[in-house]
């Protein structure tokens, strides 16, 4: 028998590869198609055809399927595919979406749920129910899982507690390897899904770590002491899962332990906890520039306008700061009408300049790139990379009206307002993030709208002030 006789995939897991395969496209995405085929067998009522169609897809993709569905669809969707859609489905799925599900079920049932998933996910699904939905659903869980939820529901949202797995594995220091091999094949009651054990002190405080490759390539009668790693990274229970985050990423974790206040061993963060934050961060950043909320597709319409009006209405706000501007300069407006072509050039140019610094600032707070130690230097850097911008951007404009219009005054005017606004751009997008941190506010939530305030109207101030001071207008 050849060696790829002897690997061949079972029949069966070929045409469940085959059949995942053919319901995604190039980029893991699930087909329209599929999509609708299996809606139009839970709406002919083939609950059978529903669930042949789902059965070889990972849980992700379920989830997927349960969000592309129509909202009004989706509880006869789920009620279809009982016994497919289980909890590391719901785990897999939007929150919103999630939240609308389990409104639909029974305590016990989200109890049931909670019951099969890590603490952490256990947690995201109760974190958002009203309070009494939540207590009602604490009530009908197993006395330890309830334990474990309610303690992580006392830490801060977005915090290390919230984020925890209590399953773990630790041993004493003084045990060997063997006492651990033997420990780890005693009993279901372990945690499953684990890369490293976690070596801890007779107070329970972690004095170090094994990974699991170096104690099964170590004797059994070596100790424990002998072969653990004494240095680790320990993340303290309130830490917020940004920093968290940052910690994995510096360090390039796959595991680390969490601490309570008194430096006791409570739970570990995984990495693929990480990568579902390091996302939503990025994201959420992304849309808190741009006054956009959660930007979630699936969230209440009702709630999404509460988040965007709101600095839409703050933007008004400062776009009349603008106006104020320009009404002064009406009257050399009046007389020379070109002014009012060319001005909105020198206020989005320098709008753009100054999201772009904004973006980079933004970026090196969230990171930790930018600190108190690199503030001033970061702060020349952008003025000096905005000098060079804005000069390059002055020639350009400045020879472009001089050849179309046959002034070189006016070229020479736009010149020197497009220089001046680009640097003032480059300086507010670096200042205004960082004043906003040291205030103790969100750099990403505000900054566009007081940049834009700044770019816009000092464009236009200082391009229909130059005009005027140099005796461009009759």
């Amino acid at each position: 028998m050849s060696e790829s006789d002897s690997i061949a995939t079972p029949p069966h897991e070929s045409d469940a590869r085959q059949a995942n395969v053919s319901v995604l496209d190039e980029e893991d995405r699930l087909r329209p198609r599929f999509v609708r085929e299996v809606l139009d067998a839970v709406g002919d009522g083939d609950d059978e055809m529903a669930r042949a169609l789902v059965a070889g897809l990972h849980p992700a993709d379920i989830a997927d399927l349960i969000e592309l569905a129509p909202t009004d669809e989706r509880a006869d969707l789920i009620q279809a595919l009982a016994g497919i859609v289980d909890a590391d489905v719901y785990a897999e799925l939007n929150e919103h979406v999630r939240e609308d599900m389990i409104d639909e079920m029974e305590p016990q049932q989200v109890a049931d749920l909670a019951a099969q998933l890590d603490t952490d996910d256990a947690v995201a699904m109760l974190e958002d129910l009203e309070a009494d939905e939540q207590l009602a659903v604490l009530r009908a869980m197993e006395p330890d899982d309830r334990a474990a939820v309610e303690e992580a529901l006392t830490y801060p949202e977005e915090s290390a507690g919230r984020l925890m797995q209590r399953d773990l594995i630790a041993v004493p220091e003084h045990w060997t390897v063997g006492q651990v091999i033997d420990y780890l094949r005693s009993g279901d009651e372990l945690a499953t899904d684990f890369w490293e054990v976690f070596v801890v002190s007779p107070v329970h405080h972690p004095v170090g770590t094994c990974k699991l490759s170096t104690i099964l390539r170590s004797a059994r009668d070596v100790a424990v002491s002998e072969i653990m790693l004494s240095k680790q990274t320990l993340i303290p229970v309130n830490l917020d899962q940004e920093e968290v985050a940052l910690k994995f990423q510096k360090y390039a974790l796959i595991s680390a332990a969490v601490v309570d206040h008194s430096g006791r061993l409570v739970g570990m963060i995984t990495v693929d906890d990480i990568v579902h934050i390091i996302q939503e961060e990025a994201g959420e950043d992304a849309l808190l520039l741009s006054g956009a909320g959660d930007g979630d597709i699936n969230e209440p319409i009702l709630d999404t306008y509460k988040e965007r009006v709101r600095w839409l209405a703050a933007n008004l706000m400062t776009a009349l700061v603008a106006s104020a501007v320009i009404r002064f300069f009406e009257h050399s407006i009046e007389r020379l009408a070109i002014l009012a072509v060319l001005m909105p050039i020198v206020a989005g140019v320098g709008g753009n300049a100054g999201t772009q610094t904004l973006a980079v600032t933004v970026r090196a707070i969230a990171t930790n790139q930018l600190t108190g130690s690199n503030r001033w230097r970061a702060v020349g850097r952008e003025i000096r990379v905005a000098l060079m911008n804005g000069l390059t951007i002055a020639v350009l404009i400045g020879v472009g009206v001089t050849l179309f219009l046959g002034s070189p005054q006016l070229g020479a005017v736009i010149a020197a307002a497009m220089l001046t606004n680009i640097v003032i751009a480059g300086f507010a997008g670096v200042m205004v993030p960082l004043a906003l941190e040291r205030a103790g506010a969100d750099p990403a939530v505000a900054s566009s709208v007081f940049v834009t305030m700044v770019t816009d109207s000092m464009g236009f101030l200082v391009f229909l002030g130059l005009a005027t001071v140099a005796g461009l207008v009759p």
